[in-house]
């Protein structure tokens, strides 16, 4: 095992308006290797397959035990978490590409801004006004409070996005993890007060009219979220209160 190779191809871009090549690498095996850990050593020596040395391959990681969602990737055609792709268990060569959904900032690294343009656009948040003790909140039935715990592991990686193949370029499909996050915040009892607000941006442009319920999300969701369940909810939401605008004209 000791002189085993990792051969890597990596799909490279030196900038936004650049044009996307591909680069390989060979690397020694180690025991017990990530993708991170194989990106980290072309990093420590930048050598190509050829053995020209070239500028070290640029990506993204935080937490490296997937929470961040950072270091999402598409490894050999899957989008996923680097951190949770281990070597041994990959087919070789290792095809690593950045998620063609989003714009490509260099290599490896992508930029998520329209994920959190939607979070802003659904008001994923819960607002207060002042600091004052109300005291203790209502108390959840476990049952919801499991349910929401559930929805809460999103961690905005990407995949969901990345998967899904009503998210392209001719629709403005929020994506499904937006649904996910305003189910998770309308649930809340002190979210509820904004419920009205949530629901009727999620059925504006790029809403849940986009989904074409092809359940990828919930295949590929790195996190479990049950996605389609979520969405699902959310459709019966949206035609409840579609149906009491109509009533209250």
């Amino acid at each position: 095992m000791s002189n085993q190779t990792i051969h890597l191809i990596i799909t490279r871009q030196d900038g936004p308006d650049s044009q996307p090549y591909k680069e390989e690498f060979k690397i020694p095996y180690r025991p017990n290797m990530n993708v991170i850990s194989a990106l980290m050593e072309i990093q420590r020596n930048p050598v190509n397959a050829e053995g020209k040395k070239v500028s070290p391959v640029v990506w993204e990681s935080n937490c490296l035990e997937e929470v961040c969602g950072a270091c999402s990737m598409v490894i050999n055609g899957r989008p996923r978490q680097s951190c949770t792709a281990l070597i041994d268990h990959l087919e070789q060569p290792i095809r690593l590409e950045p998620m063609s959904t989003f714009p490509v900032l260099r290599d490896l690294i992508i930029d998520r801004g329209r994920m959190f343009d939607a979070l802003k656009k659904v008001k994923a948040w819960i607002p207060i006004d002042g600091t004052y003790d109300l005291g203790p909140g209502p108390r959840l039935a476990e049952i919801d409070r499991q349910w929401r715990y559930e929805l809460s592991k999103c961690m905005t990686c990407g995949v969901c996005l990345e998967s899904c193949p009503n998210v392209n370029s001719k629709s403005n499909f929020m994506g499904p993890f937006v649904v996910g996050q305003v189910d998770l915040f309308n649930s809340h009892p002190t979210g509820a007060m904004n419920k009205g607000e949530r629901i009727e941006a999620l059925i504006s442009d790029g809403g849940l009219q986009e989904c074409g319920n092809s359940q990828n999300c919930v295949r590929a969701c790195p996190k479990g979220i049950p996605l389609t369940t979520a969405i699902a909810k959310m459709n019966k939401e949206a035609t409840k209160h579609s149906f009491k605008k109509w009533l209250s004209f």
